[in-house]
Order: structure tokens, then sequence, then C-alpha cells
């Protein structure tokens, strides 16, 4: 059994194979997934797992070199996003409109559905390299 933060095998083996420069989405319940991405569907039921929760989860294995949100977040779920400057701590986060926010996601190797059910809880990480 793993002895690190993140248990789900099928999230654990993509963030694994993730090259520098590779995108990976985690998103809220409503996010649309594109044709393309691996889609991992974490959702159980409204709120369960918390956007926060996997993106902590996340954290703890990815090596993130930057991030995106859409410009709508910071007004419309200041909480979510407080949590998400928290946990990304100094990476740079920048922003874009939702819609070029979801334009992006087509790009990414694969999307994290959560439950979040709260308005723009989405981040596309990129992946940097630890040395």
């Amino acid at each position: 059994m793993k002895r690190t933060t993140l248990l789900h095998a099928e999230l654990s083996e993509v963030i694994a194979r993730l090259g520098h420069g590779d995108l990976l989405v985690i998103g809220d319940a409503g996010l649309p997934i594109p044709d393309g991405p691996r889609r991992i569907d974490l959702a159980v039921s409204a709120n369960v797992p918390r956007f926060r929760d996997v993106l902590a989860a996340v954290l703890a294995e990815m090596q993130v070199e930057a991030a995106i949100v859409a410009e709508e977040l910071a007004p419309a779920n200041p909480s979510v996003h407080a949590d998400l400057r928290r946990l990304l701590g100094e990476t740079p986060v920048s922003t874009l409109s939702h819609e070029q926010f979801k334009a992006a996601t087509r790009g990414a190797r694969a999307i994290v559905r959560t439950g979040e059910f709260s308005p723009y809880a989405n981040v596309i990480l990129r992946a940097g390299v630890v040395f």
C-alpha cells in the first residue's frame, strides 16, 4: 500500500506520467469535460469530495510550476479562491475568462471531476520538474 497522501490509483498513475509542461485539470462537478483528455471522475455526491481536498492531495504528489483559474473565481467564490491560493503558496497563478478556461482544458492530459458544488472551483495545473 502507498504511504503518500494520494491513494487513488488512476489519479496517481496520471501524475506519475506527467512531463514538464503537461496540464492536469481539477474541476467542480459542473465543469464540461471535452473529448480528448482522460476523465477521472471522483464525484460521489454533492460536495463529496470537495475541490480543496482533491487539490491538496494532488499537490502532495505533483510538482506544479504554474496554475490557471477563471477570472470569475475570486469574486464569485472567495473561500475556494483563498483555499487555492493558500494551497498553491508561491506558485504563479494566471487567469482566463471562464470560456477561455474551458477551451484551455482541451489540451490537458486528464481532467479530475470532484463533487464540488460551488461556482468556478476549477484549476489547470502545469507540471514542473523536480530538478
